[in-house]
């Protein structure tokens, strides 16, 4: 007598891991590292590139921004772990406040509102969706960021205008510079095989 016994096939299902490994602290330190030195050349350069903008319609200068809101995007982008946006934008905000740059330890609280004003955007998407709209999103959330900190900080009783145009600069610009420029840079990456060991990296294709 032959009895036969059906044996559903079972397929392996990968839970998603949200605990940092220590490559994860490495490479978002690196990347913190690089960004550091962008922003401290920008602090250098960006007077000359905005003041125009600054002169033509004030508040505008507001519109590069995304020079100095890209680190925790971008690290969050790649590493896709609880507390990286934050992470990666404070880190780089103080290694930019030890190179010396113009706006001295202020930069160290600036960091963390803009991180934190990214980290919250992937925190409402669980971790879980990195797509090309969310990178976006978390670039405005550090846009609202640095605009609030820095209307409070540095203009003081600027009036509704000035406002206005400076929050509506910073937020266009943490959009495309820190969230579409970010996306695409990990995407870049991720082609050359540098992120293999991350699941940014091992994506065969990522849907917009």
């Amino acid at each position: 007598m032959t009895s036969t016994t059906n044996i559903q096939p079972t397929t392996p299902t990968t839970r998603r891991s949200l605990r940092w490994r220590v490559v994860d602290i490495v490479v978002a330190s690196v990347i913190a590292v690089a960004s550091s030195v962008v922003f401290f050349a920008w602090d250098i350069a960006h007077d000359g590139v905005t003041g125009p903008l600054k002169a033509l319609l004030p508040g505008a200068q507001a519109i590069d921004g995304g020079m100095w809101l890209f680190a925790g995007v971008l690290t969050a982008l790649v590493i896709r772990k609880p507390g990286a946006a934050l992470y990666g934008e404070f880190v780089a905000a103080v290694i930019s406040a030890l190179l010396g740059n113009q706006y001295g330890a202020t930069v160290l609280v600036s960091g963390l509102v803009q991180g934190l004003g990214a980290e919250i955007v992937f925190l409402v998407f669980l971790y879980s969706s990195w797509r090309v709209w969310v990178a976006i999103l978390a670039g405005v959330g550090a846009g609202i960021a640095k605009a609030v900190f820095e209307l409070i900080v540095w203009y003081p009783g600027a009036d509704t205008l000035f406002m206005a145009v400076y929050t509506i600069a910073s937020i266009v610009s943490g959009g495309v510079i820190a969230g579409y420029l970010s996306w695409l840079a990990v995407r870049g990456l991720a082609k050359t095989g540098a992120l293999d060991r991350f699941a940014s990296g091992r994506e065969s294709s990522t849907r917009v």
